[in-house]
């Protein structure tokens, strides 16, 4: 679908960015950019979510993120509050000193050394997925690549039975899937009900791990056992917080930037025939890949004073939106910042795993199962060729794909 032209977009108080449906069919761009240049930090009143200030402009994002003193994580993150069907509490939606606790419990989880150990591994699996995969005929990317790999690595890192894996993808689609959170399309009784067999199953889980003496490093084990957080089972709605907070972040970020990627080469060429030629730009197509797609593509804030941002009057209380998604297009601080471009000098410089206190703990985790899908791609492969348009997510949260049909090619 065409981008609306800037003279289509309306009257620039107008613009709202919180409608899902500029990312279901992928006009947002000319939105924000117009945002940027005329009003970069703009007010929106919105019947669903209420007002709130969107902020488009990469310096002033940084600047919110980065002071979470005038900006508060409480209560939730996304623009819309999680509601009072499941009303969790989660770290991520949490100020110091209490974030700063139960996420030291669950860094060791995805710490350097740890993640080296995981690369066999993933490389295993890897290789037994692409080993399944047909050559030269048409087949769902999504399902059969991105969404296998992440759900697999989810079971890994949480100790969660392999056979029952499949849950876990559709609890992180149900996180933020009703309209009052995100715009999704789920009722607000499949998202209760799911959030609650979530909660259920976890709950065996922890207690079949608790108090008991354990070599295995993950976020269950380790919640469970650290004198910080072992009574954390006693607040369900904390640790289903925690648990979809989890959940989240190791599933969303990875498994659309495995899809989007392939997308960008695709609608790139003269990138993807750069890569054949030097695999060893994989290094900085990771990044570069993460920057174009932006997985989670806004955290919102509450103001906890009054605040003067570009130029503008935030009071306290006021709701304030931090868009990554256009942060990552300003190209006042990316240089082509509207093009897709795998061998940046700085491809780092992007704003999908946040800054401060909340910045993600396992981009690391997120960027090597990038980096192997890749090696062995090239490894395999000619090409991965997009054969149909895709379907995108109805969210103003996840910047999603939920179907592509690809053809490999040897």
């Amino acid at each position: 679908m065409n981008a609306p032209s800037p003279l289509s977009l309306g009257a620039t108080a107008d613009i709202d960015v919180s409608d899902p449906h500029i990312y279901l069919n992928d006009t947002w761009p000319a939105y924000f950019e117009h945002l940027r240049r005329e009003d970069p930090v703009h007010y929106t009143s919105n019947e669903l979510f209420g007002g709130f200030w969107s902020v488009t402009r990469y310096d002033d994002i940084v600047a919110v993120d980065s002071n979470h003193d005038a900006f508060s994580s409480e209560p939730a993150i996304t623009i819309g509050d999680y509601g009072d069907d499941v009303p969790v509490e989660q770290f991520i939606a949490m100020d110091p000193p209490k974030h700063d606790v139960q996420r030291a419990v669950v860094q060791p989880v995805v710490a350097p050394k740890n993640l080296a150990q995981m690369e066999s591994l993933i490389r295993g699996r890897v290789s037994e997925m692409f080993d399944a995969l047909p050559v030269g005929e048409p087949f769902d990317w999504v399902s059969n690549v991105s969404v296998n790999l992440t759900t697999q690595m989810l079971a890994t890192i949480f100790g969660f039975p392999f056979e029952d894996r499949s849950k876990l993808t559709y609890w992180s689609d149900m996180a933020a899937a009703i309209p009052e959170i995100a715009g999704g399309g789920a009722s607000v009784e499949e998202r209760t009900e799911a959030m609650y067999e979530c909660l259920g199953y976890f709950t065996e889980l922890w207690h079949a791990r608790s108090g008991g003496q354990s070599d295995s490093m993950d976020f269950i084990t380790a919640l469970s056992n650290h004198p910080d957080t072992n009574d954390m089972v006693d607040r369900p709605l904390e640790y289903l917080g925690n648990l979809l907070l989890l959940i989240v972040g190791g599933n969303d970020t990875t498994r659309n930037s495995l899809s989007g990627g392939v997308l960008a080469l695709n609608e790139n060429r003269d990138q993807f025939d750069k890569l054949k030629a030097d695999h060893g730009l994989i290094k900085s197509l990771v990044p570069e890949i993460i920057r174009w797609q932006t997985p989670l593509m806004h955290m919102r804030r509450i103001a906890t004073r009054d605040v003067e941002l570009g130029g503008k009057l935030i009071k306290k209380g006021d709701k304030v939106v931090m868009w990554y998604v256009s942060g990552n297009r300003d190209e006042s601080v990316i240089e082509k910042a509207n093009e897709f471009i795998i061998d940046r000098a700085n491809p780092r410089l992007h704003l999908s795993f946040g800054f401060g206190i909340h910045r993600c703990m396992g981009n690391r985790l997120g960027e090597m199962q990038l980096r192997i899908v890749w090696e062995e791609i090239l490894k395999r492969y000619s090409d991965v060729e997009v054969v149909g348009e895709p379907k995108r997510v109805l969210s103003n949260f996840v910047r999603g794909i939920e179907h592509m049909p690809v053809v490999l090619h040897k």
